[in-house]
């Protein structure tokens, strides 16, 4: 297992869509334990597979009470309740801005042994399944908002120990 190199912006892979994943290989589970160990070493609690510079529909997310766990071509399904959300990013670093997400979502996929999986989830961790499905599909979380004003600079740092938190998060939550 290796971290891996977080790609950051202008990097063109984090605008690419993410090619769906049609055989869970040895390459696709090497590839999940690599993004688990670089998920941890860069204190997030999500990541997505470009990010690391491979564009394929894989993701990690650190579930609670479950710990991290690969989704493989993960959709988004139901989602309700629109609201305000704070993100930051670890292909973003230096900025946090403002933007609109849907306060629950169900997320469904494959697990890393190629079974159903879904998740319905609330607050940060619906927020997360977004962030990092807009990964997938070549979108940042810069690109949703929608007044230069809501982009925010923050101190050298700061993006990695405060990413993603929503606002009453303590200042210590990881990043996604």
């Amino acid at each position: 297992m290796a971290v891996l190199p977080i790609r950051t912006i202008p990097d063109p892979v984090l605008r690419q869509k993410a090619k769906r994943i049609r055989n869970i290989d040895e390459s696709i589970q090497k590839l999940i334990d690599d993004m688990v160990d670089t998920m941890r070493a860069a204190g997030g609690v999500g990541l997505a597979a470009n990010q690391v510079g491979v564009p394929v529909r894989l993701m990690i997310v650190d579930v609670p009470d479950e710990g991290p766990v690969a989704i493989i071509n993960p959709r988004l399904t139901d989602m309700e309740n629109e609201g305000d959300a704070e993100e930051g990013c670890l292909s973003v670093p230096g900025y946090r801005g403002e933007l609109k997400r849907y306060l629950k979502a169900t997320i469904e996929g494959l697990d890393r042994d190629g079974k159903p999986l879904r998740y319905t989830a609330e607050g940060y961790f619906a927020q997360a399944f977004q962030h990092e499905t807009d990964h997938l599909n070549g979108v940042l979380y810069i690109d949703r908002i929608d007044d230069p004003a809501r982009l925010h600079r923050v101190q050298p740092g700061q993006e990695e120990t405060e990413a993603e938190q929503p606002a009453d998060a303590p200042a210590q939550a990881p990043p996604a």
